[in-house]
């Protein structure tokens, strides 16, 4: 955003310098990245005369003039047709740069004669585009700066121009006047009155508009306009022409340039149609597809669906709150203009511009944020100024539409500046600040001004109030001590469940994986996901169309990218959350771990071996005993359909309790996910795991036992299709208190047990807490678990 100082005086009375106001600028948010001042660009040129002024012997358009300036008489050849004598000129003497043609000026011979300088034309100081001859001067004296000329004679010459950098949350700073009110608040200055105008429309306009119902929501808010008839659209006056050059902008004529002012000073952007190209009435309405336009900018532009334009009866005749159209436009025969503003929905404009591949300026307004509520005042406002500069004759004001509402307000609590911010500013200052801004206070209410979008809540007034104080303000201060004592816990037991299993598993040997919790639809459908209840309505991309339903698609994804890069053999694990359908209750956490390939390298003493069910049970119950599982739990089976329906395991307490699922994943998703075998996994469910009853951080006495443990084995021939869990809960249940544990050593099918038979072997350990066992008590209790596992298992004791 680029205006002058003199524009910005327009609006504000103050003496502040540029450096003050750039400073003040970048201070508010408002950062100035460059400031353009033609008086030090031009500091170097001075005032001669010519005294004399003579054909050059060897060419007929060139003179030799005999000039005076502060340096005495010199000589100077120059090709400009008015170069005579008696006239005020800007000289370069050499060695200065001039910027309109890149050049540091030297002594030169031209045709043979020397020539000490150069007489500069409006063009070649950068001025303006006049080029036809040399500046003449009305008056000045020899000698004298050229910008101390311009200073008191064209001051506009010299006005320095700020270019500062908008965020998307400020369009009120795409206006001048809205720069303006920031300062003022800052102190920087007083706000002049905003400049008002109402015009009585002299006759019934003859365009009408209207707005598609299905353009309304989402399109155009509200389309007004009017006719001003009789126009003369000459050149726009010079103080105008300068501020558009200053920032930029080429002046085209009064109507044009007049639209470009308000875009600039108000942040209004307005149209101008050549009425007498306008067929029948104006209608604004959403683009069928493949309609084309010729633009101002003299591109063609072929539309998409939906996309918002404005037609007559003749076709589409301009891109709404984008660019006009090259057919409609003004140019310097129009003679009956009609004006438009509208208020277009900010979103549609940004689509429809990338779209389009069109950077306007008018666009870059609509798409940020407009003030509606200057709609209207916006159209008198430049109608006035129509009829001040070209002329004409407005009719009435047609309009579409309803002005949108965006009045609302917000309680002032002037507490939370220092809660928010950590400053410490009086109430009386706050509510100053904030009615600088243009904010209307009632009590402890505090109403929004319609120019800023911005504001959508209480924690928004503390930042204005904060910004215009100044945040360099802001004094860092020491935290207040702790107190004394153990502090209470940050973490909850969930987050710090989650911790410990990050750390368990990463020092099992495994990698920590951060995927996406995106997944494509066919990878979720393949672990029980992929419905509609977790599907994105914007996804990133067609491989990220669904919620997870499950880690493990990840982790295989990621395995599958490192085979494919040559590394066979994987440990990943992860630590997040799945989704089992749309609603924030149906998430949990999951800890995930993935196996593939080999324990290790290959090596001659055959240490190497691929990943079985029991690698992956082991880290399973590691990692559930570091996070507070009980040590007592069951194996079932009944696991989902993405596991090998006999090689895998639910760990549960009870049959509805499952802590965790570990085991092979089925051939037919790996073929699918495309990882090379053989892969084992576990994924556990923290959030099942019962909190201990416990809270303290006290840990109970320890336990030693000073008697001698015993431990017996048992073989048992039991039917093939017998659990072994079946057969170590029956041997465990016979003496709780005395078993301490259970546990299977062996396993042999085939040989001299026949057909449908198995040998599973267990260990019995004995812990006595009272007495050393006698020979007696062992046999005891080794009869009452054959009897109990023969009666559990239908087995008998293997001889």
């Amino acid at each position: 955003m680029k205006f002058t100082l003199s524009w910005l005086k327009d609006h504000l009375e103050t003496n502040a310098s540029v450096d003050e106001i750039a400073e003040a600028l970048t201070d508010l948010g408002l950062e100035v990245e460059e400031i353009s001042n033609p008086a030090e660009r031009l500091g170097d040129f001075t005032i001669g005369k010519v005294i004399k002024a003579e054909k050059h012997p060897e060419a007929d358009r060139l003179r030799v003039c005999q000039v005076m300036t502060d340096a005495g008489e010199t000589q100077i050849i120059c090709g400009a047709p008015n170069a005579r004598e008696g006239i005020t000129v800007v000289i370069a003497k050499p060695g200065i740069y001039v910027p309109g043609i890149d050049t540091t000026i030297g002594v030169g011979k031209i045709r043979g004669i020397e020539s000490y300088g150069m007489m500069c034309s409006e063009r070649e100081m950068e001025l303006s585009e006049e080029h036809d001859g040399i500046i003449e001067l009305p008056s000045g004296e020899v000698g004298q700066k050229f910008t101390d000329w311009l200073a008191e004679n064209d001051p506009a010459k010299v006005d320095p121009v700020i270019d500062i950098a908008i965020t998307p949350n400020r369009p009120d700073a795409l206006g001048v006047r809205g720069i303006a009110l920031d300062l003022a608040a800052r102190g920087l200055g007083t706000m002049k009155p905003a400049s008002e105008a109402h015009v009585e429309g002299q006759f019934t306009c003859p365009i009408t508009v209207t707005i598609d119902e299905d353009t309304r929501e989402n399109g155009c808010e509200v389309f007004a306009g009017r006719l001003i008839r009789g126009v003369t659209n000459g050149p726009s006056p010079e103080w105008l022409q300068d501020r558009l050059r200053a920032i930029g902008l080429r002046p085209i004529s009064a109507l044009v340039d007049i639209t470009n002012f308000f875009t600039f000073d108000r942040n209004r952007p307005l149209h101008v149609f050549d009425a007498d190209k306008v067929q029948g009435n104006l209608r604004i309405h959403r683009a069928k597809g493949g309609e084309t336009l010729v633009g101002l900018d003299e591109k063609e532009y072929t539309f998409s669906a939906g996309q918002v334009v404005i037609s007559d009866d003749n076709g589409i005749e301009s891109i709404g709150g984008i660019m006009g159209g090259l057919a409609t436009g003004c140019t310097p025969e129009t003679t009956n203009v009609f004006l438009e503003a509208a208020v277009w929905d900010h979103v549609q404009i940004a689509s429809t511009g990338r779209a389009l591949k069109i950077n306007s300026d008018a666009r870059y307004r609509n798409e940020r944020g407009i003030d509606p509520a200057f709609n209207m005042p916006a159209i008198d406002l430049a109608t006035q100024m129509i009829l001040d500069l070209c002329g004409g004759e407005p009719s009435n004001r047609v309009t579409a539409g309803e002005v949108p509402n965006v009045a609302r307000a917000y309680k002032l609590d002037t507490a939370r500046v220092q809660s928010l911010v950590g400053m410490d500013i009086p109430e009386s200052e706050q509510r100053q600040t904030l009615t600088a801004l243009g904010f209307r206070l009632e009590g402890n209410m505090a109403h929004v001004p319609s120019w800023r979008p911005d504001v959508m809540g209480e924690a928004d007034l503390v930042e204005e109030v904060a910004r215009i104080a100044s945040l360099t303000k802001l004094v860092g201060k020491p935290l207040p001590r702790a107190h004394t004592g153990i502090p209470a816990p940050i973490l909850s037991p969930m987050q710090q469940r989650e911790q410990i299993a990050r750390r368990t598993t990463a020092a099992l040997g495994y990698n920590e994986c951060v995927t996406y919790s995106f997944i494509d639809q066919a990878s979720a459908a393949l672990f029980g996901g992929g419905k509609d209840a977790t599907m994105l309505a914007n996804p990133i991309s067609s491989e990220m169309s669904h919620m997870r339903p499950d880690l493990l698609p990840g982790l295989l994804q990621a395995a599958a990218r490192n085979q494919a890069r040559g590394l066979m053999d994987v440990a990943l694990f992860e630590v997040g959350h799945a989704f089992d359908g749309g609603e924030p209750e149906q998430q949990h956490v999951q800890v995930a771990g993935l196996l593939v390939g080999r324990t290790g390298p290959k090596d001659v003493h055959g240490a190497s071996r691929s990943v079985d069910v029991y690698d992956t049970k082991a880290d399973a119950e590691a990692v559930l005993s570091a996070i507070g599982a009980p040590a007592k739990v069951q194996i079932l089976r009944g696991g989902a359909g993405w596991w090998h329906p006999g090689r895998h395991g639910r760990i549960c307490l009870g049959p509805k309790k499952v802590l965790g699922v570990f085991g092979e994943l089925h051939p037919r998703v790996l073929s699918a996910m495309d990882v090379k075998g053989p892969a084992v996994a576990f994924t556990l469910f923290p959030q099942e795991i019962p909190l201990p009853r416990n809270s303290g951080a006290n840990r109970g006495a320890l336990e030693l036992r000073d008697l001698q443990a015993v431990e017996r084995d048992f073989a048992f021939v039991v039917d093939a299709d017998v659990e072994a869990l079946t057969l170590v809960n029956a041997a465990a249940g016979v003496d709780k208190a005395l078993i301490e544990d259970v546990r299977v050593f062996d396993e042999f099918i085939g040989g001299s047990l026949g057909e449908g038979k198995k040998s599973l072997a267990i260990t019995v350990r004995l812990q006595p807490t009272k007495a050393t066992l006698k020979e007696a008590d062992i046999e005891a209790v080794s009869a009452k678990i054959v009897e109990k596992v023969a009666k559990a298992t239908g087995g008998t004791l293997r001889g």
